[in-house]
């Protein structure tokens, strides 16, 4: 049976059916009301607020237009804006009862969405963070996996483990942890909105767990729950981030506020366990991706241009960020993880306790030298002297032969590896145990381009303990030592061996490090030629002798060691000329004028003896 709208007139909303007239009340009338006190004040577009009459002609034309209706006097207000000073000036003058009568939102309006076997009741504008305190992003599904993975992980190491959430929302993520890592885990859920810790222990509820609600307010702990098969408990807090952190220490911390992430760094450093995780996730991608430059510069420090391997240029501003801070805690790093994609830039790194480290970390930042004729580019070499001719550094000969300047200096940047392969291929043996098929896919991606290759086959039937040799000697867990004696019941002699056993590994590793940076293969096409589809492209790479991978930054981008020199004379080698079936005749001279170019261009390029040659 059709119905009418309530709130809008039969001329402006016809009656419709139940569906659609549900999903016009959430659009037209839900997302834009104002609260107060557990009710909400929605537009209304009766004809009881006229406007003020339009004289056109001889006509005088009068509509009805948008207004609220004020709970607390009979007044009628057409703007958000004004409703919102209304209330507010009537909360000053101490009137706060309503003359109306007021219906207060039905509970079953909440939606119910369910994620990896994780059921979380979310607002009806969950998707638009300026108009919920819950908010809920489906896109972020990829991001939560990896995470998790991470966690994962980690549990296996030591157990139990504390891990904060610092910005829940919905508490989807804690939830996830605990209902799936069981008593290997200790989830905490923080927020600082009321309303978000109201939905956090609701959810908790839906999911049979037991809550343990803790304040700043009141230090007395309230724990409330139904689920007596179910011993597992949340601990649910209502704080801000940087409090929670300063007060209370934890394994595992995950930093997801909406924007960036530089204002809780130093508070997540300061008490993070030795050999802990700190993962963060960073939204503010117009400045990363260097759309808002000055923004950039504002947050981070760092001087950025749009380049073709922006999204990794990302990547390393934020790790540089985050090895300063823990550098302010005499705490190094080492980047486990990093992921850039279009809606957020993932990074997880292990925390290393000591100067030592801390030092390491340091050193591996530096500014970064781009040509921004070729897109030629080179980490500046370490050393204080001030060089009379920076560019000589970089490989191309632009400066010379281009007039004015020709390169510029970005960063501070992040210039060590941003992968991890032996904990890449525990998180991939991870997410195949759990069912995580997004994740799988883009681990396995990582995993090769951390090593630098073009292999893709991995068994997620290896033996997990291999897989943990592989990564690092010092976390594994042996079955004659117990889960408390790898970090809690280390002394300090034995926690700085753990430490300098794990630099000398990264020492060790960094000859087998991942080439810095990637190159588009469309972007250095030859106009007028075919180039070869990007496997083969690949293989060609390889077959020169140089290391080659893809990337995930870009899906037609190229991880190589090569020169720029170089990549473009094996691209113009296998490119093939674009012509017709009626020009064959004229196959041969464009074949000769091909080599011509070939010659031309590795002569140019290249050293004068490899000319010779």
């Amino acid at each position: 049976e059709k119905k009418p709208c309530p709130l809008c007139s039969e001329e402006k909303y016809k009656a419709c059916y139940s569906h659609k007239l549900h999903r016009h009340l959430l659009n037209f009338h839900w997302k834009v009301s104002v609260e107060f006190e557990g009710y909400r004040m929605c537009i209304c577009y009766l004809p009881c607020h006229p406007v003020k009459p339009n004289l056109i002609g001889d006509q005088t034309f009068s509509k009805m237009g948008a207004h609220y209706h004020c709970i607390i006097c009979s007044a009628t207000i057409t703007r958000r804006t004004d409703m919102i000073s209304h209330i507010n000036r009537h909360v000053n003058k101490g009137e706060t009862e309503s003359r109306f009568i007021t219906v207060p939102a039905p509970k079953n309006s909440h939606q119910v969405l369910k994620e990896s076997a994780t059921d979380v009741r979310v607002l009806p504008n969950y998707s638009t963070p300026q108009k919920t305190d819950s908010y809920f992003n489906p896109k972020m599904k990829l991001n939560r996996q990896l995470i998790f993975s991470a966690l994962a992980v980690l549990a296996k190491e030591r157990t139990p483990i504390e891990c904060l959430d610092a910005f829940g929302a919905t508490g989807i993520m804690g939830l996830q942890w605990a209902k799936h890592l069981r008593s290997s885990v200790r989830v905490t859920i923080n927020d600082c909105n009321e309303n978000s810790v109201a939905m956090i222990q609701e959810n908790c509820h839906l999911n049979k767990m037991k809550v343990k609600l803790n304040t700043k307010e009141d230090d007395n702990d309230e724990a409330m729950g139904d689920g007596e098969d179910n011993t597992d408990t949340i601990e649910v807090t209502k704080m801000d981030a940087n409090v929670i952190m300063h007060l209370r220490s934890f394994d595992f911390i995950h930093l997801d506020p909406f924007g960036t992430t530089v204002n809780y760094l130093d508070s997540a450093f300061r008490n993070v366990r030795n050999l802990g995780i700190v993962s963060l996730t960073s939204t503010d991608i117009s400045s990363l991706y260097s759309k808002a430059q000055h923004v950039a510069l504002r947050h981070y420090g760092c001087n950025i241009v749009r380049t073709e391997y922006y999204k990794e240029l990302a990547a390393r501003i934020v790790i540089a960020a985050v090895a300063r801070a823990a550098a302010r805690c005499n705490k190094g790093i080492e980047v486990l993880l990093a992921v850039a994609l279009e809606h957020f830039v993932l990074v997880v790194v292990r925390v290393l306790r000591g100067p030592s480290s801390a030092d390491d970390s340091a050193r591996k930042i530096t500014y970064l030298i781009h040509c921004q004729w070729c897109e030629e580019r080179i980490f500046q070499k370490e050393g204080s002297m001030l060089e009379e001719n920076p560019y000589q550094q970089l490989p191309c000969d632009c400066h010379g032969s281009m007039p004015g300047k020709t390169a510029v200096v970005l960063g501070p940047l992040w210039s060590g590896a941003l992968f991890n392969a032996g904990f890449l291929r525990r998180m991939y043996f991870e997410s195949a145990q759990y069912g995580l098929d997004e994740a799988q896919s883009l681990l396995k991606t990582l995993v090769c381009e951390a090593e630098c290759t073009t292999l893709k086959h991995y068994s997620i039937h290896a033996s997990c303990e291999e897989t943990k040799q592989e990564e690092c000697g010092v976390y594994i867990k042996t079955p004659n030592t117990s889960p408390e004696s790898l970090v809690y019941g280390l002394g300090k002699r034995k926690s700085d061996e753990v430490t300098r056993n794990a630099n000398k590994r990264q020492k060790a590793e960094n000859s087998a490090e991942h080439p810095a940076f990637y190159y588009n293969i469309h972007r250095h096409s030859i106009k007028g030629m075919n180039m070869p589809k990007l496997n083969r492209f690949l293989n060609y790479l390889s077959e020169a002798g140089y290391r080659v991978s893809r990337t995930h930054f870009d899906p037609m981008g190229v991880r190589t060691n090569a020169p720029l020199a170089q990549f473009k004379t094996v691209l113009l080698k296998y490119s093939t000329p674009t012509y017709g079936g009626g020009q064959a005749e004229d196959a041969e001279v464009r074949e000769e004028d091909r080599s011509g170019a070939l010659a031309a261009v590795f002569t140019k390029d290249c050293p004068p003896h490899c000319a010779a040659d």
